[in-house]
């Protein structure tokens, strides 16, 4: 983690060299920061997590060019002054992108929020739909929940003597048990996704109109009741995501479910529409399992120190809240399957 842009950095945009810098602390990967000139222009750099490499940047590049192109408000990649969009400095990869002012939330306070949400996502697909694009940056199958389930055993193993080892345990024993149930959605077609949809990654104007998405390191592509389902329980549960209780809210899936339609209202088929609510299950599950796997290996997600004594402590907490959410999703089905055939 940094707590300011190294001065190499910030020279290979001589523009914002010597500029002061505000941290953001609102994402979980990338280290965020804000630079204001003398005569306030903004722009966003950051320093990438190492699990992303330069690449990504030739996928941002492509996808939010296209965006403008229909129209879309995205931030740009601002070139360094030799040309590049990406610098690299002691092994990590730096960036600076265009500012664009609005706000995020964490949860979803009311309907409206979520109907917006819809509408900007299905906007957002709708721009992609008939891109001819090969994503360069390839993070493999980020949805093979077999493999995540593999790495909860892992860490299990591994971390016998871990202090929270018991309580991850109790929660990983039943989450075991429900990703046997899972259905196969993988004959369903790879869509362009942002992969990574959870509410705090739109911005909002003074409105409370969306404007746009940010933190575009996941795009690729992608079975869309997965990358639906990723939006789902981050805009329909009216928590954050360490918070309880945990739970499906209807009413926030219906109005998203009707923003998404009135943007895009022919887009999917009736197959990915059907798919839907089982693509929810799965995230929450999903999610769950990653962060409990977190919570023993405390090397992947960021956490709020000021709350939490540990990033172990902070992901149990995350993780125990997205498994009682995926229980909601379950005890909740056919009243949310009906929702999306009367919506989509």
């Amino acid at each position: 983690m940094f707590d300011k842009i190294p001065d190499e950095v910030l020279a290979c945009w001589q523009k914002y060299a010597g500029q002061p810098s505000i941290r953001v602390s609102a994402g979980l990967i990338n280290d965020t920061f804000i630079v204001t000139t003398q005569d306030g222009t903004r722009a966003v750099f950051q320093c990438l997590h190492p699990i992303f490499d330069a690449k990504v940047n030739l996928d941002i590049a492509a996808v939010t060019t296209r965006l403008h192109e229909k129209g879309l408000a995205s931030p740009q990649l601002i070139p360094a002054d030799d040309g590049s969009i990406g610098v690299h400095h002691e092994g990590r990869v730096w960036r600076a992108l265009s500012f664009i002012r609005g706000h995020t939330y964490h949860k979803v306070r009311n309907p409206a929020i979520a109907y917006q949400a819809g509408a900007l996502v299905a906007r957002f697909h709708q721009a992609l739909s008939d891109f001819e694009y090969n994503y360069q940056s390839i993070r493999g199958n980020v949805h093979d929940t077999d493999r995540h389930i593999g790495r909860l055993h892992d860490a299990l193993k591994k971390h016998e003597a871990h202090p929270l080892r018991g309580e991850v345990l109790q929660l990983a024993e039943p989450l075991f048990l429900e990703a046997e149930r899972l259905p196969d959605l993988h004959e369903l077609p790879q869509r362009h996704a942002h992969g990574d949809l959870k509410i705090s990654n739109m911005l909002f104007d003074d409105e409370d109109q969306a404007i746009c998405l940010i933190d575009l390191d996941t795009l690729s592509r992608m079975l869309w009741p997965l990358e639906m389902g990723d939006a789902l329980r981050s805009w329909c549960n009216p928590r954050e995501e360490d918070e309880r209780p945990a739970e499906l809210d209807l009413q926030l899936l219906d109005a998203a479910l009707a923003g998404y339609a009135s943007a895009a209202p022919r887009l999917v088929s009736r197959e990915e529409r059907e798919a839907l609510i089982a693509g929810l299950t799965q995230i929450c599950l999903e999610l769950s399992v990653r962060f409990l796997v977190d919570a023993l290996n405390e090397n992947y997600f960021g956490w709020n120190p000021q709350h939490y004594r540990t990033r172990g402590a902070h992901n149990l907490a995350r993780g125990r809240a997205m498994w009682e959410l995926c229980q909601s999703v379950k005890k909740n089905q056919r009243r949310a399957e009906k929702i999306v055939r009367d919506r989509l």
